[in-house]
């Protein structure tokens, strides 16, 4: 059995390790157009600001590494061409520009996403970067060093991220955003609201609400971003406006959703016999909704692969979908969410309600007890819990996981209040603050009186 691999980061470095241990007896080629291949990118604002000195930490394989597994790595190889009807395919080697061409028998494509790049005016001048693999941060960490004002693009996790380490490092930092609040894709407003006021404290300067026009310069390097509302001072400028699937090798091939992203089955199979997908590359089964979406995180990519070397052969190992969990720490304050924010739930047009507890984690006779915020977005007529957001001092993030779990099994915010949780003071009240924000939003219940009446 032959198996092309096209990429290899999240995704297809778990689905080549896994369909090498699985199938000893393959022919497997990977084929990765960068000089390095499982670069862990949710580290790069660890890496650029300091947490994380060595870089080699970021990786999680190698091409050595799998040789030692019996796969064939070709690094700076572009695929540039698929026949999935013949089962062929065509690179270029990056390094003599020489074309080859190669067959398969089964093609996984985790070709990953690319970050958005609009057509600004001024886009082509020095100095202005993208965030998304190992060169990149190599190229951002350099360059940081003679740049003072520094302009992130975007703010989502990584936009938030970074300003976060430039401005540990010392450096004067904007960040700038279309939409009127950080993180809105992740957390409601009583919860980005807090880490706007934390960024704000630290010195960081918060263009929200305003769009990028265009870039100026100076001898070829950026000095200025202009917004519709301001113009802000940059000697360095980092986009973070966010991914798109990275799919044109196999557009018309397979079925997609209109940004690129491929749809797959339960077993990872494309709508194309013999061609898996996995990764930021593809469209996900989203299990508040039941529908799918794209949502690029390097959970589900991993996830993804695995399950492709699994079902290579034979449907073995169905997806289970996913709540798009995710976490992140902002200065003092851990941050965590699952499933919809009753923004996207209401956006989506359910019926949601929400309870939402703020409270001591542990009991106040402890030495340090801690304030926790947590909502959960539940159904209306259902109950059924759709989404939760966490935040607090202490890192309770994993309880978010609890919460995720209760989505995928399509439980009620009724059923949270009662779930049997361990109480010891040290880590939660006889009441864990799980159950507390479903006990909340139990429905009083009607006295015999009243059921009479």
């Amino acid at each position: 059995m032959k198996v092309a691999v096209i990429g290899c980061t999240h995704a297809g470095t778990a689905a080549v390790v896994n369909t090498a241990k699985l199938y000893p007896d393959a022919e497997i080629t990977v084929y990765e157009r960068n000089d390095n291949i499982s670069f862990l990118s949710c580290g790069i604002a660890l890496y650029v600001g300091g947490v994380v000195n060595d870089p080699d930490g970021l990786f999680y394989s190698s091409p050595d590494q799998l040789a030692d597994l019996g796969v064939t790595t070709k690094m700076l190889h572009e695929v540039t061409a698929i026949d999935t009807d013949n089962k062929t395919l065509q690179a270029r080697d990056l390094t003599t520009g020489i074309e080859l061409t190669d067959t398969y028998d089964k093609l996984i494509m985790t070709t990953g996403s690319w970050p958005i790049v609009p057509k600004f005016e001024g886009i082509e001048l020095d100095n202005i970067l993208l965030c998304k693999n190992y060169n990149h941060s190599n190229t951002i960490i350099e360059k940081a060093q003679h740049a003072n004002n520094i302009v992130v693009v975007g703010a989502g996790y990584i936009g938030v991220e970074l300003v976060e380490a430039f401005q540990m490092n010392g450096k004067q930092v904007t960040l700038i955003d279309a939409e009127d609040r950080i993180l809105n894709k992740y957390l409601d407003p009583e919860f980005t609201s807090r880490t706007e006021e934390s960024l704000q404290e630290h010195g960081i300067e918060l263009a929200l609400s305003e769009k990028v026009v265009k870039f100026t310069g100076e001898n070829g390097k950026v000095t200025t971003v202009v917004t519709d509302k301001a113009t802000h001072q940059a000697d360095m400028v980092i986009l973070c406006i966010g991914f798109r699937p990275n799919t044109e090798l196999l557009k018309g091939q397979v079925d997609m959703l209109v940004n690129g992203a491929i749809l797959v089955d339960k077993y990872m199979q494309t709508s194309k016999k013999d061609v898996f997908a996995a990764g930021d590359s593809c469209a996900i089964f989203y299990n508040p909704t039941g529908k799918h979406a794209y949502i690029p995180l390097a959970t589900n990519a991993v996830r993804m692969g695995t399950l492709v070397a699994r079902n290579l052969v034979q449907p073995t190992n169905e997806y289970m979908g996913t709540q798009g969990t995710s976490g992140i720490k902002i200065y003092e304050d851990n941050i965590a969410g699952t499933g919809m924010t009753e923004t996207a739930a209401r956006e989506a047009g359910l019926n949601v309600e929400t309870s939402t507890m703020h409270d001591h984690y542990r009991p106040e006779f402890m030495p340090t007890h801690e304030t926790v915020t947590l909502k959960v977005v539940y159904e209306k007529e259902t109950r059924r819990i759709l989404g939760a957001q966490l935040m607090s001092k202490v890192d309770l993030t994993q309880s978010i996981n609890t919460i995720s779990v209760c989505i995928q099994n399509q439980m009620t915010v009724d059923q949270l209040a009662f779930i049997d949780f361990f109480f010891q003071p040290h880590y939660n009240k006889p009441w864990n603050y799980l159950n507390t924000v479903g006990l909340q939003a139990l429905a009083p219940i009607q006295t015999q009186q009243e059921v009479h009446a």
